[in-house]
């Protein structure tokens, strides 16, 4: 059996899977655009760190659940991978952080392509939500 260190794993706790907080995101969370992404996020203080996201492709412009459920995987991939910088900067500044990222593109990705894009948002995000230059 092989073990993949936990650093690199991407539970179920982390999975944004609740209708109610997502709703909350889309309404009360902050957004910005990297193409080629939408990303959605919200930060709220606690005590304990809890960061969870989701991802969304939309059926308008990729037809067959087969290419959607692709362009899922490819970039929860690239998240599991690319998720340290994140989780190293909430362990300084405990709290909820949950994250959407919607596909915007209208053709199938490059996993190259969407690696370097997600750490471009991985990096450009914690400024964002602390003040960070």
């Amino acid at each position: 059996m092989l073990f993949v260190p936990k650093q690199f794993t991407s539970g179920r706790d982390e999975r944004l899977k609740s209708r109610k907080k997502i709703e909350q995101l889309f309404s009360d969370g902050k957004k910005f655009t990297l193409a080629p992404f939408r990303v959605h996020y919200s930060f709220h203080q606690s005590e304990k760190t809890v960061l969870q996201f989701g991802v969304g492709v939309s059926s308008k412009v990729f037809k067959k659940a087969v290419d959607r459920n692709r362009v899922k995987r490819v970039i929860r991939e690239s998240w599991r991978l690319q998720k340290k910088l994140l989780v190293q900067e909430l362990t300084l500044h405990p709290g909820q952080l949950n994250i959407f990222f919607i596909y915007t593109a209208r053709e199938l990705p490059d996993y190259k392509v969407i690696c370097e894009k997600m750490d471009k948002v991985l990096v450009k995000l914690p400024g964002l939500l602390f003040k960070i230059s």
